[in-house]
């Protein structure tokens, strides 16, 4: 599966970069069917290392290389693009380095630090004018699932027969539904207010942190967002 890359924001992005292809030397990690590196290619960089590890998409990726006849100019690497063969085949120095994880692993903090981890240590391997492209959601957040534990897991309310005395529920001390026993629909209001505690309580609820986007050794990050994804440029660092 590969995630789409809208044509509004690819332009964006090549904007933003223009003058940084030609002659060049770049790296698409999670390349999918290469949408940056073949369109790199055509722009005059004349080295492109393309990182995927699906192998369906791998060969539809070598399709379209051998469509567009770039075969000299563009390589493919079927391997994880946080794995060490994507340090080894990486071009050094490195122009300008495209880097699209999967968003649930950027939004996961222990994958995050995986690619966190691979992203530092391919900024080093940039030029002096170089840059290193990050694709995330944006805004930019860690998503945790809380533990509720029992706690806040009201116990279903029981059904009551017409003529009981009590005729409300109340939860957490705040919500107060009242019905009238004496009600002929009674019995499927009660129904009703079950089912609704019942789908209320199984919803997991999150907690949403913000990402830290620094990289060691890096300058940056550069933010441009596009609605619910930004691409962050960074530089090396050349005090690191």
């Amino acid at each position: 599966m590969t995630r789409p890359f809208p044509d509004m924001v690819k332009e964006a992005m090549f904007n933003l970069l223009r003058g940084h292809f030609e002659g060049q030397a770049v790296l698409d990690c999670f390349s999918g069917t290469g949408t940056i590196g073949l369109e790199a290619a055509s722009r005059g960089a004349t080295r492109g290392v393309c990182v995927e590890r699906d192998r369906r998409v791998c060969k539809a990726l070598l399709e379209n290389i051998e469509a567009l006849g770039a075969e000299e100019e563009v390589e493919v690497v079927m391997g994880d693009a946080l794995g060490p063969a994507t340090i080894h085949r990486c071009p050094k120095p490195v122009h300008i380095i495209f880097f699209d994880p999967p968003y649930p692993m950027v939004r996961d903090k222990d994958d995050w630090a995986r690619v966190k981890t691979q992203f530092t240590r391919l900024i080093t391997m940039l030029d002096d004018t170089g840059y290193a492209v990050l694709r995330t959601p944006w805004p930019a957040v860690h998503r945790e699932a809380d533990d509720l534990g029992d706690e806040l897991v009201e116990e279903t309310p029981s059904k009551r027969k017409k003529g009981e005395s009590q005729s409300f529920e109340e939860i957490e001390g705040e919500q107060v539904i009242e019905i009238d026993l004496n009600d002929p629909d009674a019995d499927a209001m009660m129904d009703a207010f079950e089912k609704d505690i019942a789908r209320t309580a199984s919803k997991p609820t999150y907690t949403l942190t913000d990402i830290d986007l620094q990289m060691d050794g890096a300058i940056g990050p550069e933010v441009h967002s596009y609605g619910q994804m930004a691409l962050l440029l960074y530089m090396k660092d050349p005090e690191a």
